[in-house]
């Protein structure tokens, strides 16, 4: 199709990084889809800071969405008439919450419920939970809308969060807590800049976990890594399987 922008939106634990935080397979694709012209967006539960980190790997200079949704970040220059915050080189797009506020309700709660977050845990700890290096849980550490519960010892705190309006979200191993955003709201927000631009895209979306669902809804076509389900997504064993359908 003539003019035809395609985007495509990935995750990055287990789905371009792998357990062991082996980012050689997806820095695989991200070449090769780059060689098509296909633009490359992250969105993660990642901060910020953690995706800069891997936007210099896979060689981006995309926008990108950070903690579930609950922001969007954009180049300077990368579309016009962008009316926005402006925090460093970028247009920041807030749709969560500030992250004082998430810790001041987890906090109130955290004993009743032995939640172990974040806020509440040192950085060996957080390297511990996580199976990762000292710098690469820093980067972690440096949260700007969202938590992460690595346990708890009682349930039902979801619904004391929920009353409180944040949302919690399933990831690959923990649960996420955040304002009333997503992955799909966050997608959204930037496609409209997207359509503004070109007239014609097709959008394409890769992820492993539930919190990826909602890029799934939004997308021409989805891509399902490890052992969930979603209607209509493509299952691939590996991330490289991708590429025999873009």
């Amino acid at each position: 199709m003539t003019g035809l922008k395609k985007i495509i939106f990935f995750d990055i634990d287990k789905t371009l990084v792998d357990e062991d935080y082996n980012y050689q397979d997806g820095l695989y694709v991200i070449e090769e889809l780059k060689k098509q012209a296909v633009e490359v967006i992250l969105n993660s539960s990642k901060t910020r800071f953690e995706q800069e980190y891997y936007r210099k790997i896979f060689g981006l200079n995309t926008p990108f969405i950070v903690e579930n949704g609950s922001a969007v970040y954009i180049p300077a220059e990368y579309f016009d008439d962008i009316n926005s915050l402006k925090r460093d080189e970028y247009h920041v797009l807030e749709l969560g919450t500030p992250y004082k506020t998430i810790v001041k309700h987890l906090k109130a709660i955290e004993k009743t419920f032995g939640l172990k977050y974040y806020a509440n845990s040192t950085l060996e700890e957080v390297m511990n939970f996580l199976g990762m290096n000292k710098k690469l849980a820093e980067l972690a550490m440096k949260r700007e809308y969202s938590e992460t519960i690595f346990r708890y010892k009682n349930i039902g705190f979801q619904d004391v969060l929920r009353e409180k309006g944040l949302t919690c979200q399933m990831g690959s191993r923990f649960v996420a807590v955040l304002g009333k955003t997503n992955k799909g709201k966050g997608m959204e927000t930037l496609l409209n800049f997207y359509r503004k631009k070109f007239p014609n895209i097709e959008v394409y979306a890769a992820g492993d976990g539930e919190n990826d669902f909602p890029m799934f809804e939004l997308a021409d076509k989805s891509f399902l890594l490890g052992n969930k389900e979603y209607p209509g997504a493509i299952k691939i064993p590996n991330i490289k399987e991708l590429l025999n359908f873009i």
